[in-house]
């Protein structure tokens, strides 16, 4: 376990809310998905094969869904990085403003990378569509690429650590 030294620090409280959000927004990422298949590939909602396994597909490799969860979370950790906590007046605890603020955000970039087919298309062969792991692995390596990309930032492996750099 890492010995948190400032326990209140904001980041701290920020992963816990996202990791308590995780499997809810990872529903919702889902939703959307098919939101955005439905307005790319098919407006008119002509009930074909395709369609209807992304319809009435509710069990799917969840594990690469969370990788992407876990991705765009860091993302916006890092684009919200400062560690100052802001004072409240509404009630609310600093793990409740971070819940809706993170949940608002998480929805509005997958919305955002839902009108890319890019995104589409391999979020779909890695989860509804999964057909075999090495597949969905190249699909997953593919979104994780485009999603950097989408948002500006590079993956820095140095010395086993990784780190994210704009630009």
């Amino acid at each position: 376990m890492i010995q948190k030294l400032f326990p209140l620090d904001k980041n701290y409280i920020l992963r816990q809310a996202q990791s308590v959000l995780e499997e809810e927004l990872i529903d919702r990422m889902i939703f959307e998905l098919k939101r955005s298949y439905t307005s790319l590939y098919n407006p008119l909602q002509l009930m074909d094969t395709t369609y209807e396994q992304i319809l009435d597909t509710f069990e799917f490799p969840r594990e690469r869904a969370r990788l992407i969860y876990r991705q765009l979370s860091g993302i916006y950790r890092y684009k919200h990085g400062d560690n100052q906590l802001e004072m409240l007046f509404d009630g609310r605890t600093h793990l409740e403003k971070f819940q809706e603020d993170w949940s608002a955000a998480f929805i509005a970039y997958v919305s955002e990378l839902g009108i890319y087919e890019q995104y589409v298309k391999t979020m779909l062969r890695m989860t509804l569509l999964f057909d075999t792991d090495s597949r969905a692995e190249w699909a997953e390596n593919h979104c994780k690429a485009f999603i950097n990309q989408h948002f500006e930032l590079k993956v820095v492996k140095r010395h086993g650590e990784l780190r994210l750099k704009v630009g």
